[in-house]
């Protein structure tokens, strides 16, 4: 994150005034978008031998919220578009009810003999799909089964045999076995009113080897950005989207208007092509959430006043409800449930993105350079804090979990291309991935982390400072480790993320792609190449 000048120490504004220190140039450096970097988000991370995945995520509103068009009964149904695809919904609904059995926030609902059918082909035929199903609230069993069409919807045939729901969410797997073009139908077979809820179709296609580029990403993977933790407090915007304000601590005392996250980013997801721009939401994290959902994946976040739970039915925010939580320079620290529910959610298989700043030995002094700590909200506690107490006070492990501590510094290396060149094949994902090469990454005032791989034998450093010892345990501007069944990636600057828009009251920096000259790092395809191995997606 920049450092800007009510956020600096006096002697420190002094130099600004005159550009005299180097160290404070975070503002020195012009937002430049040249053609090339603005299409990096936007280019096609896949190749054409991707599954499909339709988990009914569909924003704030669902498309279809009730069972039929006019006339009641119509055969024609309704058509609507999930991810970008147009599927028709007879005799159905997509609901959030407390009574619809639902993996995240939205399935779909069918009553009588209503169907769900796919208006559009995979290409690269169907190997396998996966179907999660229940009964709606306290209605009886019913039974469904799967259709699929490889001539555009003419003729149907029925893979494997009826199902029959019950009153908790199951998942049913199909064998298709077939190449080129394919669409599925769902029909609901028996139960007259009693109404069923399907939630995340996935299609495993059969393309027979694989396309070639970037490799097969699996789409459909859940991302939780946090807000929780004044991640917007100062002139901080960590954001995917943000339509309100509200009051944040200051570090100098009082409080600031700052805007406001919301759950579900407006407007809808469903709305994002290929083409469209990270401005369509606001935030200095919306280039990094739209070329996620341009990839195939759903994007939310966690609001100030949300819980960090894992495990808990009751919150429908639940960890156990996404496969990445993303949490971009926390400015409070974690509360000890909340340890222990992101310690259990990584174990059990979830991924955590990890992202610091700069800070100095103490928060009550300042760094070499007359830097304050990153302490944004004034509690005595930045990002490094937090995540140093995250993995030293959680009561389960308390010794160096993920392999690495953060340390209390204040660096610039813009940029270092000292990146990590071995075999190991989850560096290799992170770094040469669907999203590109990451090759050189710039840090403007961050921080670094030193690693303990006798702790946690599985971390990887990935970037290291320019003058640090490729492979060498210090020095570590990114890295990656494994812990129980999950992923963690850290990052020790926020500022690689910010896509230099969001709140107009901040000065924000494009470091997503925005440094000068074009290719003068490779922060986009660092970030999703991480983000999508966190996700298990690559």
């Amino acid at each position: 994150m920049k450092i800007i000048y009510k956020f600096l120490h006096p002697a420190c504004i002094a130099f600004v005034a005159g550009l005299l220190l180097v160290g404070c140039n975070k503002n020195q450096i012009a937002p430049v978008k040249t053609a090339a970097t603005e299409n990096i988000a936007g280019t096609k991370l896949h190749t054409d031998a991707v599954s499909l995945t339709q988990g009914f995520e569909v924003g704030a509103t669902s498309p279809k919220t009730a069972y039929d068009v006019t006339p009641t009964g119509s055969s024609s149904g309704d058509n609507v578009t999930l991810s970008g695809n147009s599927w028709n919904m007879f005799d159905a609904l997509i609901g959030n009810l407390a009574g619809d059995l639902k993996a995240g926030s939205w399935s779909a609902r069918i009553r009588n003999t209503g169907k769900i059918t796919m208006l559009f082909d995979v290409t690269t035929g169907i190997s396998t799909v996966t179907i999660k199903h229940g009964t709606y609230s306290s209605d009886g069993a019913s039974t469904w089964g799967l259709w699929y069409s490889v001539n555009g919807g003419s003729t149907w045939t029925q893979s494997g045999s009826n199902i029959t729901t019950t009153t908790t969410l199951q998942t049913q797997s199909f064998t298709i076995t077939q190449t080129g073009n394919v669409r599925l139908e769902i029909r609901k077979l028996t139960g007259g009113t009693n109404r069923i809820n399907i939630d995340d179709i996935t299609i495993n296609d059969n393309s027979g080897g694989g396309g070639t580029g970037g490799g097969t990403i699996v789409t459909g993977k859940k991302f939780l950005f946090d807000a929780t933790k004044y991640e917007n407090a100062g002139s901080a915007d960590w954001q995917i989207d943000a339509d309100g304000t509200e009051n944040v601590p200051l570090y100098t005392g009082g409080t600031t208007v700052e805007t406001k996250a919301q759950r579900v980013p407006t407007p809808s997801y469903t709305g994002i092509t290929s083409t469209t721009a990270e401005t369509y939401w606001k935030g200095a994290l919306s280039s990094w959430a739209v070329a996620l959902v341009k990839d195939g994946e759903l994007v939310e976040t966690l609001p100030n006043g949300g819980a960090i739970t894992y495990g808990n039915s009751s919150n429908a925010q639940d960890l156990s409800n996404y496969d990445v939580f993303v949490v971009c320079e926390p400015n409070r620290l974690f509360s000890a449930a909340e340890k222990t529910a992101i310690m259990n959610f990584i174990a059990a298989g979830g991924g955590l993105m990890m992202v610091a700043d700069h800070t100095a030995a103490t928060t009550g002094g300042t760094d070499a350079n007359g830097y304050n700590p990153s302490d944004r909200d004034g509690d005595g506690f930045d990002s490094p804090r937090v995540w140093n107490d995250l993995m030293t006070n959680n009561g389960i492990n308390n010794t160096h979990p993920f392999g690495f501590n953060i340390d209390y510094i204040d660096i610039n290396d813009q940029p270092s291309s000292n990146v990590y060149t071995g075999t190991n094949t989850n560096a290799q994902k992170a770094l040469n991935g669907a999203a590109g090469t990451a090759s050189k990454m710039a840090f403007y005032d961050g921080t670094t982390a030193t690693l303990f791989p006798g702790d946690n034998a599985n971390v990887q450093g990935l970037f290291w400072r320019s003058s640090f010892t490729n492979g060498g345990t210090t020095g570590v501007m990114a890295l990656l480790s494994t812990y129980g069944s999950g992923r963690v990636v850290f990052i020790g600057d926020s500022s690689d993320a910010d896509d230099g828009t969001g709140d107009t009251g901040d000065s924000l920096f494009n470091g997503w792609s925005g440094d000068a000259p074009s290719g003068f790092t490779s922060h986009p395809a660092f970030h999703l190449n991480a983000s999508l191995w966190l996700a298990k997606a690559i």
